[in-house]
Order: structure tokens, then C-alpha cells, then sequence
């Protein structure tokens, strides 16, 4: 449920500003039009024998399948359970081990409701419902011996529960009524009911089959399953017997203490248990070192001791192999290490290009002989899928936005050193750049804060890339705090935020300065989540920027930590509750150094964020308006933390244009 707004009202601002309501842009128009005429390349399969490929294409509404040969790719077909005439949202394909079938969701079910069909391979016959669903899914797989299907289960649930969607509205005994289970489900292969086989005391995040299909293994805890992922604890668990815990990392010894695990992935004998551990800002956005474990349970073994980068996902490759992905300076890449010494090798490293296949953060998909099939992009290159040899050279499968050319100007990797830290971003060129000429500068921070700016091709929401073609450097640093160093330098803004990582980015600028003509009177600050609270707080700690545009950001950790649904995140990273050590909270927090604010700034918010609650954006409105610096607040009804509204999409960029075009205006020549 959402808060009762009008259905025609698409924000309300709340302003102290020179304006009320933002312009229409002409070139902001033609610029997200233009985004949303690329194809979405959603997800993609690899057949367990190589030969076949399944991908996804569409958007969120109305996305549908497509099968091909590897040998024939132009000979795609589509796959779908949609009547004649008719679309729907067909999504997570999953082959069977024999590669003869492929199983997939689709809501063109006779209720419309999501169903579990299961299609040919071949293309002959129509798609069979095995099971029409009353709740959210997603995650589908096959067990090992081709029996089962199963997959992530919200029942009665219109759509995810994750931190990311709009927040209903209160009601009720909170804490104790509405709270939804998520549990793993299976389905016969043939057809049938559903069961829920985890229980309802669980609330499971991702599992997978033992490879002779007996057992799962799952992370799990508690419900709500929002706030407590940061505590969960990995579990096994024979088909019809009771969950046994196989790592509590709330209670090892060492490195692994308190962080966070994710990716648990059987060794091929079933005796092992590979997956990452780390600090990890948001549950599915993975990165640590890679750690084995008996799957009888024990004290976990860091593989990855030391590595200069972030390993993200995990496969294991042979007995004696595991494959994973990695972020290194903010570039993506396949490799492989050896469990028993360690050794690491590059497997694929696709030139500055971002890889996955809609599963995991950076997941690739695998055949048995070594094969990968994957989605990549760029900031140059819109998103297909690729395959090819690990190993060896990938070629292109579909060619659905070979005619998609980039709007803005070109990518780099910079890096320098902070601190005795070396720091990587990237710098976007403006659109047409000319050297004789001095430009403006945007700073996009990213969330997380562990994550990092990568290079891919631009969504139509706000982000980095539209600023470039707007006539804008940008630059987009991946600070200490960020994947992409190790896990060394994830941890370095541990009970530091907005200081160290703030000296990173404030010498990321000096850097970009000396290489590229910047009018250093006309740089701005944006960024959204863990970005818009870097922009509150910079704000606060330099006059460095001229302009500023802060996305669900947080004024006060005191406050948020009791507003937001997911407070369990913070302990990791400030070491205590607010309760046990207030201290360490109010130092990084930007209200309490708001008398130091004189950057005009922009504030917006989604009604409905429980990442990042709308009163942090008020709190924050409301002191700068008190103090009379130029500021906007700009709340979005019904939106989350990611906005999913076209309207309030390209609604907020033409503000936060307007904004810097505002306070950082073009010399009159």
C-alpha cells in the first residue's frame, strides 16, 4: 500500500529556492528518449552442453525470451507462453541438465498470475504450466537430476520485498504483524503443487542443490528479512529433514567476524563449501574474499588472503578449480584460483567492459566444457550477449543495439593516491569536446558504499552519463569504502565516513584538474544513497562545490538509525549500535556541522524509501533553509529508494540540471 497521494500528482516540493518547478529541456527530453530506445538485454543461459543459447529481451513490463544455436544465432526464436497477440514478463530461463528443456516464469497464466512453465528445447509443442504461483518468485533453478524445479518464494506478495521497493505504509503491531516470509519453494517437473520446503523461521536470501541433488545449502535468517541479512548465517539442509547451521559468522573467530557471506556454492564432491565473505553494504551487491568451508560445518579458509581486488560471484570450475568474478580498479574480469594453493589466474577480461547474466552482481553462465555466455557492456558499447571459450575470444550472439551509438563523450580510467592509497575512477568527457575550451565538473558518487562505479552502458534514470552529454565532465571515483582494492581498502572508511573517503574524491578533482581544462569556479556534487549522503556531508566539510544535488541521502545517523528498516547494516561498519556508542554516529553526521553549508542544494527523495528514509532528506531541507542557503526538497510519491516512474525518472535530472545550470552558470562571452 502506498501513501495516499493523488494518483496525478508526481511530486511535491517543498521549495526556498529561485524555483518551484524545474524547466523542460529539450536536450534532457532527447537525451532519455534516447536511452529507452535501447533494448534491454536482460538476462542470458548457457545450455549445459554449450550448443544452445537463451537470453531475455524487454524491459521490466514486458520482457520475452529468445532461443538460438550458438552455431546459428541469427536463427533465434522466441519462446513464450503468451497466447497469439499477446505479451507478458518472461524471465529467468534455466536449462535442464540434459539440455533438452528450458524452464522459465511467465504472468501469461489463464489468472495472469506468475506460473513455472517448462518449454522444448527444439521449439516443439507448446509451453507446459507446471504451476500457476500466488506470490513473487524469482531465482528459478533445476535440480541436479532434472526432478525438480525451485526457486525464492514470497507467497502472497505482489512483487520483491527487498529494501529497495516503496515501504507500505505503516500499520499494525509493527514488528510483529505483516511481516513476510521468503523461503525456497520447488515444483515437480512434470507438474504439480508447490511446496515450500525452508522454514518459515527463515528467511532465505539464495541457495543451491548438492550436486547429487539431496541437500541445499542456503543463506538465511530470521524475518524481516529487510533488516537481518547483515546477520544471517549459512544453513544445509536435507530434502524433509530440519536446517543445520553450517556458519555463523557472527560468532568465528577472525577476519570473517561480523561481516557478511554470500554465494555459498557446493565443491563437486559435495564435501566443500566455497562462498564470499565480507563487508557488504546491500544484500545481492557481493564482494569480499573467497573462503571454503566443510560442508559439515568448521572454521572457514580465506583463499584469497590479500587479493588486490573484489572477487563478486563464485563457480566452481573442477575439483580443484574455482572460477569467480572480480572487480579490479574499477574494470570486471573472470579468473580462476586454485583452493589448495591459492594460485590465480585471468580467464577472460573483456577490455572496459561490465559483465553478468542477470542472476548475481557480475554472474556469468557456464556450460560443462567450458564454455561462457554472458551480457556485456559499456560506456561505448550498448549491452549484448556474447559467447565464447574461457579463455579464448568472446563473439557477439545478438546484435539488438548495434545501431546504438553513445550520446556523450568518451570514458577513461584515472587513478592517483590519497593517503597511501591508490584510488581509481572513471572520467566522462563532454559531448564534442574541445581542448581549447574550459568545462564544467560533476562528482557522482556512488551508494554503497561498498560497490563501485563501473563501466556500463546508462539506464534512462539519473546517474553519471547523462551530465556528459549534457556538456559536463564527470567524474566518477571509487573511494576507499569501494570494491575494486580489496578488502583491505572496503574496510578503510569503517567508522570514518565522509572523511577519508571524502579526502579520496576532493584529490581525485586535484587530479582531473592538471589532465583536463576545468573551470574549477563551476564544479558540482551529486550522487544518490550512500552518494547522497557523501553530498550532504561534503557540503558541510569544503566549499569546494558551487552546487550540489544530494539523492536519498542521510542528514543523521542518530536519527536514521532509528527510522530505516534495515539498521542491522550499520553495526558492521560503525562498530556499535547507535545506543552503545552515539559518538562515532554523530561524528559523520552533516547536520551536525550544517552552520559550515554554504553550497546551494538540491534534495530529493522517494515518500516510500526505507533504505533511506524521506525525513533525512527534510531534516537536512529544513536546516539550510534555516540557515538561508539556497535549497529545494523535492519528494516523489510512492517512489522507493531506485525510482521506477518514467516521469519522476527524467523529472528529477531535468531539476538537478536546471539546478547546477542555476548555481554554476556559463561564463557570458
Amino acid at each position: 500500500m502506498k501513501i495516499p497521494f493523488s494518483a496525478a500528482i508526481l511530486s511535491f516540493s517543498l521549495a526556498s529556492g529561485a524555483f518551484a518547478q524545474a524547466p523542460d529541456h529539450a536536450r534532457i527530453n532527447h537525451l532519455i528518449d534516447a536511452l529507452q530506445q535501447t533494448t534491454a538485454v536482460s538476462e542470458t543461459a548457457l545450455s549445459p552442453n554449450g550448443q544452445s543459447l537463451v537470453w531475455a529481451e524487454g524491459g521490466r513490463n514486458g520482457a520475452h525470451l529468445k532461443v538460438a544455436s550458438v552455431a546459428d544465432p541469427a536463427g533465434a526464436r522466441v519462446i513464450t507462453a503468451c497466447p497469439a497477440g499477446n505479451s507478458g514478463r518472461e524471465s529467468d530461463a534455466v536449462w535442464s541438465p540434459d539440455s533438452k528443456q528450458i524452464a522459465f516464469f511467465s504472468n501469461c497464466t489463464p489468472d495472469h498470475k506468475p506460473g513455472v512453465f517448462v518449454a522444448e528445447a527444439d521449439g516443439s509443442g507448446t509451453p507446459k504450466l507446471l504451476a500457476e504461483l500466488d506470490g513473487y518468485a524469482h531465482s528459478l533453478a533445476w535440480s541436479p537430476n532434472g526432478q525438480e524445479l525451485s526457486f525464492i518464494y514470497v507467497k502472497g506478495s505482489e512483487g520483491p520485498v527487498n529494501a529497495l521497493a516503496p515501504s507500505p505504509a505503516p500499520s499494525g503491531v509493527i514488528g510483529v504483524e505483516h511481516i513476510q516470509d521468503q523461503r525456497v519453494a520447488t515444483v515437480s517437473a512434470k507438474g504439480g503443487e508447490v511446496a515450500q520446503i525452508t522454514p518459515a523461521s527463515l528467511y532465505v536470501y539464495e541457495f543451491e542443490w548438492s550436486p547429487d541433488a539431496q541437500k541445499l545449502v542456503y543463506v538465511a535468517a530470521p524475518p524481516p528479512g529487510d533488516d537481518n541479512w547483515w546477520t544471517a548465517e549459512m544453513y544445509t539442509q536435507a530434502i524433509g529433514e530440519a536446517p543445520h547451521v553450517v556458519l555463523d559468522p557472527n560468532t568465528v573467530s577472525g577476519a570473517l567476524h561480523g561481516l557478511q557471506i554470500a554465494v555459498p556454492r557446493w565443491s563437486p564432491d559435495g564435501k566443500q563449501i566455497a562462498f564470499i565473505g565480507g563487508l557488504m553494504s546491500d544484500q545481492g551487491v557481493t564482494g569480499g574474499d573467497i573462503y571454503l568451508i566443510p560442508a559439515s560445518g568448521g572454521q572457514p579458509k580465506d583463499i584469497t588472503p590479500g587479493i588486490a581486488s573484489t572477487p563478486t560471484w563464485l563457480h566452481w570450475l573442477g575439483p580443484n578449480r574455482l572460477g569467480f568474478s572480480d572487480i579490479a580498479a574499477g574494470k570486471t574480469a573472470f579468473l580462476s584460483v586454485d583452493p589448495v594453493t591459492g594460485q590465480v589466474k585471468t580467464l577472460l577480461a573483456p577490455q572496459g567492459q561490465s559483465i553478468g547474466d542477470g542472476r548475481l552482481l557480475n554472474s556469468v553462465s557456464l556450460s560443462k566444457n567450458g564454455e561462457v555466455a554472458l551480457i556485456a557492456s559499456s560506456f561505448a558499447h550498448a549491452p549484448e550477449v556474447y559467447e565464447g571459450q574461457l579463455g579464448g575470444t568472446l563473439h557477439a550472439i545478438t546484435h539488438a543495439n548495434s545501431d546504438r551509438k553513445p550520446l556523450w563523450g568518451k570514458a577513461e580510467s584515472v587513478q592517483w593516491t590519497n593517503d597511501g592509497l591508490h584510488v581509481q575512477g572513471w572520467l566522462l568527457y563532454p559531448k564534442n569536446y574541445d581542448p581549447a575550451k574550459k568545462y564544467p565538473l560533476i562528482v557522482y558518487v556512488h551508494g554503497g558504499p561498498a560497490y563501485a562505479n563501473l563501466a556500463h552502458w546508462p539506464y534512462a534514470g539519473y546517474g553519471p552519463v547523462p551530465f556528459s552529454a549534457l556538456g559536463y565532465f564527470v567524474l566518477m571515483p571509487n573511494p576507499r569504502g569501494s570494491y575494486g582494492e580489496g578488502e583491505r581498502f572496503t574496510k578503510a572508511n569503517r567508522k570514518d565516513f565522509g572523511y577519508g573517503d571524502l579526502r579520496d574524491i576532493l584529490a581525485g578533482v586535484d587530479a582531473v584538474e592538471k589532465q583536463v581544462p576545468i573551470d574549477n569556479h563551476r564544479v558540482g556534487l551529486t550522487g544518490w544513497s550512500y552518494g547522497g549522503f557523501m553530498t550532504m556531508f561534503a557540503v558541510t566539510q569544503t566549499q569546494r562545490f558551487h552546487a550540489a544535488v544530494a539523492g536519498a541521502g542521510i542528514s543523521d545517523w542518530k536519527s536514521y538509525y532509528g527510522e530505516n528498516s534495515i539498521d542491522q547494516w550499520m553495526i558492521p561498519f560503525f562498530g556499535a549500535s547507535v545506543y552503545n556508542d552515539p559518538a562515532v554516529y554523530a561524528k559523520s553526521s552533516a547536520i551536525n556541522f550544517i552552520k559550515n553549508v554554504k553550497t546551494p542544494t538540491l534534495v530529493v527523495v522517494g515518500s516510500n524509501d526505507k533504505e533511506c528514509p524521506a525525513p533525512q532528506s527534510y531534516e537536512f531541507w529544513h536546516a539550510l533553509r534555516a540557515m538561508h542557503v539556497p535549497t529545494e526538497l523535492v519528494v516523489y510519491a510512492g517512489e522507493g529508494h531506485g525510482f521506477y516512474k518514467p516521469a519522476d525518472r527524467r523529472n528529477v535530472l531535468e531539476r538537478a540540471l536546471a539546478w547546477f545550470e542555476q548555481y554554476m552558470p556559463a561564463e557570458k562571452q
